[in-house]
């Protein structure tokens, strides 16, 4: 796959500018890929022990995860989805680069260190500095998504990291928080430059994003909305924080003790969202692999499809609706 180059109206010069604040301050299975092999690092650190214990999990990440599916880490060339937006993660795992005149936006920050790094290469590629990314945003405190958090901020030194509150204290600690059958699975953990609340709008330049918190995945779980020009037409992007339940506790969790009414808001809350374009957090929830090459083919609306989202949101919801039916058979979790 070839990548597009960015026109030079999308590439940043001149001096960038702070982002203005504003607002309050898929379908995956439960997989052995999710499941850590570690019970502890369960207490906050902070200050130089945040950063210490950081870059002990970078030596680290490769063997606490060992087992994660090969294409997660696989490299894939990136490319131009629609409008700013940019594809800059693995084969298997999503990250993307939403760029503006006035510095650029990370979402997500694929499993590890390496795969962060791989992310920084994959922006300098397209022709973007990495010095004029200005803000790290996270669609929820799972390590396939946060894990290489840490390592972007360590070499993007004036970045700033948003993060919703309710997953704040995960990204901070560096593991999963609520009852889950694969424990806390690690991460590298990396303090919070800023915590918010449903509906904060984060402005770059000429570019909006708007946080709406989908909890039940993960307590703080954010899906993303921005709008986008592509060749004239406007379209209304979404990026959807997963529903899958991948091994979450939905009977009896005593940490994230409304996580079943979580659930079934979230799924409410993103059908009512427009959406003309669905990018997921993992390939396969979206297909992004075959939307790629048939936009290499030629097709203008490769990504765009305004029943996307409905039928995503459909499918997890029931597949969350036969896995709490096997729960409640079961029994609350000892």
């Amino acid at each position: 796959m070839t990548p597009l180059a960015p026109p030079p109206s999308r590439r940043v010069s001149a001096p960038i500018h702070l982002p203005r604040f504003t607002g309050e301050d898929a379908v995956s299975s439960s997989s052995p890929a999710k499941r850590g092999r570690w019970r502890d690092a369960k207490h906050r650190v902070g200050g130089g022990a945040l950063a210490a214990l950081a870059m002990l999990f970078f030596s680290l990440a490769p063997a606490a995860h060992a087992d994660m599916p090969a294409s997660w880490t696989k490299p894939t060339k990136p490319y131009r989805v629609v409008g700013n937006i940019y594809y800059v993660g693995t084969e298997g795992v999503s990250s993307w680069l939403i760029t503006s005149s006035a510095g650029h936006v990370i979402l997500d920050g694929g499993p590890n260190a390496e795969v962060g790094k791989q992310i920084e290469r994959n922006i300098a590629s397209l022709g973007f500095k990495l010095a004029d990314v200005k803000i790290l945003i996270n669609t929820h405190a799972h390590y396939d998504h946060a894990g290489g958090l840490a390592q972007l901020k360590a070499d993007i030194p004036g970045s700033k990291l948003w993060i919703s509150r309710g997953d704040e204290p995960a990204i901070e600690q560096g593991h999963h928080i609520g009852d889950n059958e694969n424990g806390p699975t690690p991460m590298p953990p990396v303090k919070v430059d800023r915590a918010f609340g449903d509906e904060t709008k984060l402005k770059l330049g000429e570019t909006t994003m708007v946080a709406h918190l989908t909890p039940g995945h993960t307590i703080g779980c954010t899906s993303w909305t921005t709008a986008v020009i592509e060749k004239g037409r406007p379209l209304n992007v979404t990026f959807p924080c997963s529903l899958s339940v991948a091994g979450n506790v939905l009977v009896g969790n005593k940490t994230h003790r409304n996580i079943v009414a979580d659930y079934r808001e979230s799924f409410a809350k993103l059908r009512a969202i427009p959406t003309d374009v669905m990018l997921p957090a993992h390939e396969e929830q979206g297909n992004l692999l075959a939307k790629r090459q048939k936009q290499l083919r030629g097709d203008p609306n490769a990504f765009v499809d305004p029943t996307e989202l409905a039928r995503f949101v459909d499918a997890s919801e029931a597949a969350f609706n036969k896995e709490l039916a096997r729960q409640q058979a079961a029994g609350p979790s000892r």
